[in-house]
């Protein structure tokens, strides 16, 4: 659709001024050297606030509009920032600019959750210029990364730093594994163990022997149609015929006619093929068997020289159902990774059968008894913000010497002030985490391609667009 407009073009009388001549601007719909209307700008700027480039070309496309993904991008960067003031809470972390290889760092508020501004490392350094330029932090979530640590001592020396409750749960968890790990011993006994005490083996064979005859209604209905069948046969009927006046297929007459005996239909002898070229020298090899020869190889040559046209595999198979069973093959032992889920696991939360792994390695392995009993007292101050009780449990975790363990609550003890706030007060890094799969998300809408500019642009205003 077009629209013609006219307007009036306005004469400047001022011989000085540089401008002869003005057209007439309509307010709302025209602007001086533009090709659209502010109404259709705004349009192509929320497309590409929330498609950028190419994909917010072809949605401009089907809405009528041509437009190319390098003027989205133009009217996308031309945007100013969203205005924001000064935190009282800031939450900062890092994320994966290029996975691997360069990390960046977003600042948001902790209260409404709207991001601030992104950084383009994550070292100490912007962080701290930041924090001087916009004084009135109060409280700064982070993670336990030694360098926003010295950026907020710097930048914002009178805040009160909060270590995230969820990296400490993840240094605790690293810290447990490498407990397991220094015991792997302990997990090879509590697997040993456990078969033990399990598993209960009968030890089956040793010689050739008659098993019983089956029971049951399918074994007595297969006795009688075996002697139907052959009995119609020994009377000189066909399968055929023998289908057609009982009423079944013929391969279900085919299967009872070939079966030398009924139980080979109920013990799964019987598969539907013809009969083992080795069925008219099994006595023999009972009989030799339970002489105590138990070579196959021997055996096979035995019956060959009695006219055995089969193979050796035949008589080898045969032969393995009668050997000693060496018993159950045992189980590996737990993993690390298994018994640190364990360890660090709910209780509530555990399977029966991780539970009784748990049961059997602890039971071997008094040291990841202490460890799990620390792990379970660090878990209580972590959930209900018993933050005053850190104290004692360092001191007792470092009294044990636990490998991993021991070293994790020495490290806590230079972070301290930190991890106490962090124990006790209720603000963490929830919210920044939750920002930061908001980015992986408009990253992967721009294939990774995003330079930092373009990234930082959307990042700021796609939650702008959401509020």
């Amino acid at each position: 659709m077009e629209i013609f407009l006219s307007v009036r073009r306005l004469t400047c009388v001022n011989e000085t001024c540089d401008k002869k001549t003005f057209a007439e601007q309509v307010d709302g719909l025209t602007a001086r050297y533009g090709r659209r209307t502010p109404l259709l700008r705004t349009v192509l700027e929320k497309v590409a606030v929330a498609l950028a480039g190419r994909a917010g070309a072809r949605l401009a496309r089907s809405l009528g509009t041509r437009v190319s993904q390098s003027t989205l991008l133009r009217l996308l960067m031309a945007i100013p920032d969203p205005a924001f003031a000064t935190p009282k809470v800031l939450g900062v972390d890092d994320f994966a600019f290029r996975r691997g290889q360069v990390h960046s760092t977003i600042l948001i508020d902790c209260e409404t959750g709207a991001p601030i501004e992104v950084l383009a490392t994550r070292d100490a350094e912007p962080l701290a210029g930041w924090l001087a330029d916009h004084p009135g932090v109060e409280v700064i979530c982070r993670d336990r990364s030694g360098a926003y640590a010295d950026a907020a001592r710097t930048g914002a020396p009178d805040a009160i730093q909060v270590a995230d409750r969820f990296h400490l749960w993840q240094n605790i968890g690293k810290a447990v594994e490498r407990s397991v790990a220094a015991h792997r011993s302990c997990l090879r006994a509590a697997g040993e163990a456990s078969l033990e005490e399990g598993v209960d083996v009968e030890p089956t064979g040793g010689q050739l022997h008659s098993e019983e005859d089956p029971t049951g209604k399918f074994a007595e209905r297969a006795q009688h149609h075996h002697a139907m069948v052959h009995d119609l046969i020994a009377e000189g009927h066909g399968i055929r015929g023998i289908a057609r006046r009982l009423g079944w297929g013929r391969h279900t007459v085919q299967r009872y006619a070939r079966a030398g005996t009924w139980q080979e239909l109920v013990d799964g002898k019987w598969k539907g093929a013809r009969r083992s070229k080795l069925d008219p020298f099994k006595p023999f090899l009972h009989q030799r068997w339970e002489a105590g020869c138990t070579n196959a190889r021997k055996l096979y040559a035995d019956i060959t020289e009695q006219g055995f046209t089969g193979s050796y595999a035949i008589v080898s198979q045969y032969l393995e159902q009668y050997r000693t069973d060496p018993g159950p093959i045992p189980p590996p032992p737990p993993t690390v990774r298994q018994v640190t889920g364990w360890l660090t696991r709910h209780p509530d939360n555990l399977t029966e059968d991780d539970r009784f792994g748990l049961k059997a390695v602890l039971k071997h392995c008094p040291e990841l008894q202490a460890v799990r009993e620390h792990v379970g007292e660090f878990g209580r101050m972590l959930t209900e913000l018993k933050g005053q009780d850190l104290p004692a449990w360092i001191a007792a975790v470092s009294a044990s010497a636990l490998p991993g363990l021991s070293s994790f609550a020495r490290g806590l003890e230079a972070d301290l002030e930190a991890v106490l706030a962090g124990l006790t007060m209720r603000w963490n890094s929830g919210p920044v985490e939750g920002r930061v799969n908001h980015i992986k998300m408009v990253k992967r809408q721009m294939f990774g391609r995003a330079s930092l500019a373009l990234l930082r642009k959307r990042i700021l205003l796609t939650a702008a667009t959401a509020r």
